[in-house]
């Protein structure tokens, strides 16, 4: 019986204090992404300047004491732009993120659990989905929806979802085929029973790091739709389209496309670090555990 309790790797522990603090990427992405969610959460509060107040006898002014960062075209302050902007990405790359794995991870279980004709049509299903372009499906939405945030955070949230069937599938048929899970099978647990406390606890962490990958992934990916005129349009803020609109003026002004370029690599090298972070930490933990 205390078979039945152990698994492959302990729960939570690759993410012990102990263990983060010994990571340089596990800690160079908590200090990025953390930077980015602050500026995001203040944002809320507190810009130097209205984002969309326009100041046409203040356009195209360098960085001063009045406007840190300059101003855009239209007389914009372009830092509090930034700082409204990372509230875009950072709700079009994690909500994406999220729903897809709330749709990936139950099917691939579902497909690991259940094999035969049930595994065919997930993973099947996957295919379809996998080999259908992102970018053709944002440009399919925009047609039928319109250009927005929301359109943009559809068609990443859908390219997404076979990448989650396929990672959790994977680790939970590694799991399924473990000595303590066939242990539990012969004590009469039910399979919903063996996957909520056998196989998702030995695959959080490897699902985890997916999600801190995707999530810098698709905030790029947003950017780029956004650039795109695809994701969301002008006035809202958002990295892409500041990108998008200040190539206009590049021999006015090049650092116009400098700060929203900046945001996006300090964000997307965040989240990949801390992804990498908890990859590395738990294959620390298994070797340690081998």
């Amino acid at each position: 019986m205390t078979a039945l309790g152990v698994g492959l790797a302990r729960p939570g522990a690759p993410l012990s204090w102990r263990r983060w603090a010994r990571s340089p990427s596990a800690l160079a992405g908590t200090a990025l992404v953390g930077l980015v969610v602050v500026v995001a959460v203040v944002s809320l509060a507190w810009t130097p300047y209205p984002p969309l107040a326009i100041g046409p006898s203040h356009s195209l002014e360098g960085p001063s004491w009045a406007h840190i960062l300059g101003t855009d075209q239209y007389g914009r302050d372009v830092l509090s732009r930034l700082m409204a902007g990372s509230r875009t990405s950072l709700y079009a790359g994690v909500v994406p993120v999220l729903a897809a794995s709330a749709i990936g991870v139950p099917a691939g279980l579902l497909a690991a659990a259940r094999g035969g004709i049930g595994d065919q049509i997930v993973m099947r299903l996957s295919d379809v989905l996998y080999a259908f372009p992102a970018l053709l499906a944002a440009i399919a939405l925009s047609a039928a929806l319109g250009a927005s945030t929301g359109t943009a955070m559809l068609a990443i949230g859908t390219a997404f979802v076979p990448v989650f069937v396929r990672v959790t599938r994977s680790n939970a048929l590694v799991v399924l085929g473990s000595g303590y899970v066939l242990a539990a099978r012969a004590y009469g647990r039910r399979p919903l029973q063996i996957l909520r406390r056998h196989v998702l606890p030995n695959i959080a962490t490897t699902v985890i790091a997916q999600m801190s990958l995707l999530c810098s992934l698709a905030i790029l990916a947003e950017a780029g739709l956004d650039y795109l005129g695809l994701g969301t349009t002008p006035p809202t803020p958002s990295w892409g389209n500041m990108v998008q609109a200040a190539q206009d003026y590049l021999s006015q002004d090049p650092l116009l496309t400098v700060w929203p370029g900046l945001a996006i690599i300090v964000s997307v090298l965040g989240f990949t670090l801390l992804g990498d972070g908890i990859a590395e930490l738990r294959n620390t933990h298994l070797g340690r555990c081998a």
